[in-house]
């Protein structure tokens, strides 16, 4: 029965729904490297963000809420939802207006902020750190240590630290890069439940569109 307890109080503490919005202790950035989710999802969807003349990279996924354990999602909120216009405008940098109207849904009102000031903070956030330019470059599918894309986010991010960042697979690919900030959007340490590196070796990382 303690052990039942515990088990129910974890998944509680990890993820919960309808919370007051504002309240969180700090924010995870997560960048997607677009080729790989095309491959793995986006072209199947028919997303406007894989289309063969898009040449995004690394693309914002979303700014994401935090807590120590856990995060909240879909919060209470008073403010207004973004304009279609507000969400369009935010493609340049999340690949789709879909993308950054769900993110808000979900995320963006756990803030606390109004969808103008949240979209302006994810837009700082996202600029905030250097996206490595060497993937950029590749001109076939290669597979690598998931550790070589942790450590270029390092050497182009002076101020960031490895228990700062997080990079995730998914399928046998690349997935995410996850960098935690402060509320100021300064880098500080993740939480336990963000700290989750992939240790694959040989990580599949596909190519812009040729």
């Amino acid at each position: 029965m303690r052990i039942l307890m515990i088990l129910l109080l974890s998944v509680g503490l990890a993820h919960a729904e309808g919370e007051k919005a504002g309240d969180f202790d700090y924010y995870v950035l997560a960048l997607s490297w677009s080729p790989n989710w095309c491959a793995l999802e986006g072209k199947a969807k028919g997303s406007e963000q894989c289309d063969d003349d898009a040449k995004f990279g690394w693309v914002m996924h979303g700014l994401w809420p935090q807590f120590e354990q856990g995060y909240p999602s879909y919060c209470r909120t008073s403010h207004r939802d973004p304009s279609r216009a507000q969400s369009k405008a935010m493609a340049q940098i999340m690949g789709s207006s879909g993308s950054a109207w769900y993110q808000w849904k979900k995320h963006g009102r756990c803030a606390g902020l109004s969808a103008t000031d949240y979209y302006s903070t994810a837009t700082k956030a996202y600029f905030s750190v250097t996206r490595p330019d060497v993937f950029r470059r590749l001109s076939k599918p290669v597979k690598l240590p998931a550790k070589v894309v942790e450590q270029a986010f390092l050497k182009e991010n002076p101020d960031l630290r490895a228990d700062m960042l997080t990079i995730t697979c998914k399928a046998n690919q690349i997935q995410e890069a996850r960098v935690c900030l402060n509320k100021d959007l300064t880098p500080r340490v993740c939480g336990s439940g963000v700290r989750r590196d992939c240790q694959m070796k040989d990580a599949a990382f596909m190519p812009l569109n040729p």
